[in-house]
């Protein structure tokens, strides 16, 4: 039995279903240690039994420290421990454990790069640390080509194996949106945190100038929660849902004919890759990093400048005018978003795995042969 702990900043809904899918391979034993999310300053408001099935440890808040923080991973025993990046130093300082010494170490990463004098001087800041690690789940290509300016060798970094969603649930909203009778739903959808970081600004002020420069123009729904929900509930035309639970989002997709993301940063938002498997046509703005692997402009959606209320504005306006297209552009959203099911992200877990532990893959193909 292969005893191994990933160690995660919070507890998300799109990772459970890939938790779910890892512990449920022959021979894994696993661990999932997460901060606690909840509290007011909380912008993750998932129900408690969103974990349930799977071995996980939240760490209160009193716990959120180096000592306590490698007792409850070093008593597990693991052979695999997998790091959130290098930005948590709790987790980062697992690294150099005496008792996780024997452990092979992976690390998820999602920076991008930026070609920063911070991100070319953490190879050198970090360099004990990234020598400890010995593969690297990386999100998409942005995050690749940061894992080698940091360091990193092609041969060390998985792309793609950092996140991954609950494919086969979030793909039943396609048909049902098909089959819907009053046609392809005419509304457009924003979910995410109500933050500044999340350019709910921008998006609310395109969302205005499309609706004064259209007839008929769509509803505009949004899902989340954060400090700007006041900006939201005073601009006519949209409405705030709220946070929206893991188990009701492929109803809230089926309801929706368009997806928009208007992100001042965001690393990989795991939302558009959500939407394309919901079968969505996606607009959203060059800054989101997962659009380099989901989105193809007119193929499946539109990107747009970062920060432009015009171009966002007429992205809307380009959907609203090509909705008997929108269909087809929904159908190629979920072919883009397919590698990032569950299954396959185990898979990839299980070959890092492997590649870190020979015996393991040896052992497998023995049993296999039986």
């Amino acid at each position: 039995m292969l005893r191994v702990v990933i160690c995660w900043p919070e507890i998300v809904g799109y990772m459970v279903p890939c938790f779910r899918k890892l512990a449920a391979y022959p021979g894994i034993e696993l661990l999932v240690v997460a901060r606690h999310t909840v509290g007011k300053n909380s912008n993750f408001k998932f129900n408690a039994n969103i974990v349930s099935g799977i071995n996980a440890r939240f760490l209160a808040p009193e716990e959120q420290n180096e000592q306590a923080v490698a007792k409850i991973v070093s008593e597990f025993k693991p052979d695999i421990v997998s790091l959130p990046g290098w930005g948590t130093p709790y987790y980062r300082k697992l690294a150099f454990n005496p008792d996780l010494k024997q452990a092979k170490l992976l690390m998820v990463m999602d920076t991008p790069r930026r070609d920063t004098w911070r991100q070319k001087l953490g190879r050198y800041r970090y360099g004990k640390y990234f020598a400890r690690i010995s593969k690297v789940a990386s999100s998409g290509e942005r995050a690749s080509q940061c894992a080698k300016l940091v360091g990193f060798s092609e041969a060390k970094i998985c792309r793609g194996a950092a996140y991954g969603i609950d494919y086969e649930e979030l793909s039943r909203a396609y048909p049902l949106r098909v089959a819907a009778p009053d046609g392809w739903p005419k509304r457009f959808l924003f979910a995410g945190r109500y933050h500044p970081v999340k350019a709910i600004d921008v998006l609310l002020q395109a969302y205005t100038l499309y609706r004064s420069s259209v007839e008929n123009p769509w509803p505009l729904s949004m899902c989340g929660s954060g400090p700007l929900e006041a900006l939201i509930n005073s601009t006519p035309g949209v409405e705030n849902l709220g946070f929206v639970q893991p188990t009701e989002q492929s109803a809230l997709y089926a309801r929706h004919g368009a997806f928009v993301l208007a992100s001042r940063f965001d690393p990989w938002p795991l939302v558009i890759v959500e939407a394309c498997a919901a079968g969505l046509p996606v607009i959203c703005t060059e800054e989101c990093g997962s659009a380099v692997e989901l989105v193809r402009t007119h193929y499946n959606g539109l990107t747009v400048p970062t920060e432009s209320v015009e171009a966002l504005a007429e992205a809307l306006r380009y959907l609203h005018r090509h909705h008997a297209e929108l269909p087809e552009m929904g159908r190629r959203s979920m072919v883009l978003a397919a590698p990032f099911g569950a299954d396959i992200w185990a898979r990839r877990w299980i070959e890092m795995i492997d590649e870190v532990c020979p015996q393991r893959r040896l052992e497998r193909e023995e049993r296999a042969k039986i």
